[in-house]
């Protein structure tokens, strides 16, 4: 039997702004998932679902942060903010590409 792959989770994320990084902190922006949950251990099927979940909530707003209603935009500002401090302080370099 074949391990399926597993998302390491949020906290344990090079430095969180990954792909998948970025659904975690969607689907906490959208409470999709409670903030206390990094999905970590989850396979790439159920993080697939939480894919379709985040981007059809964005399609609601035409993905795109201007047009979230004001208390949602202020929750991805201070999400993005936080979470880009964090990765920053992880290395993350937002020059570079996801493979450099």
């Amino acid at each position: 039997m074949t391990e399926r792959p597993l998302y390491e989770g949020f906290e344990r994320d090079t430095h969180g702004m990954t792909m998948l990084g970025r659904v975690v902190l969607d689907a906490w922006l959208f409470e999709l998932i409670p903030r206390t949950e990094d999905c970590a251990g989850w396979d790439l099927q159920r993080m697939q679902h939480l894919v379709d979940q985040v981007n059809k909530r964005w399609d609601e707003y035409g993905n795109l942060p201007s047009r979230l209603p004001p208390e949602l935009m202020r929750k991805h500002q201070e999400l993005y903010q936080w979470a880009m401090e964090r990765a920053r302080a992880r290395g993350w370099d937002p020059e570079l590409g996801e493979e450099d």
